[in-house]
């Protein structure tokens, strides 16, 4: 996980204890938590791969770059898209299996 968000943000993680990591972002920080650790500390609070409903979201300023980037490590959901908004958006997940969108708003 702290690979694929590192390649996917092209911001190298804060590993701040063995099994714990931060991608730190302008403007929000991703924590990416061995599961043993879950365990130790909150019994119960998070389990692996079981999200079905939330989706993590990244504006980037170019969509094709990022999808480049993280080439064939990323299950595309939906390809590259124009959205009825005008964004456009590439759906994948990690390896966990969560939804990310990657998108860019379009120029003004």
């Amino acid at each position: 996980m702290v690979s694929f968000y590192s390649l996917l943000s092209a911001v190298e993680a804060t590993r701040l204890a063995e099994g714990f990591a931060e991608v730190r972002l302008a403007g929000a920080t991703l924590a990416i938590s061995e599961e043993r650790l879950v365990r130790l500390f909150n019994e119960g609070a998070a389990t692996a791969a079981s999200n079905r409903s939330a989706i993590l979201e990244f504006e980037v300023l170019d969509v094709d770059v990022v999808l480049a980037r993280i080439g064939k490590t990323a299950e595309v959901v939906m390809p590259v898209s124009v959205m009825p908004w005008g964004n456009r958006s590439l759906l994948i997940r990690d390896p966990d299996g969560n939804l990310v969108n990657v998108f860019s708003r379009p120029a003004k």
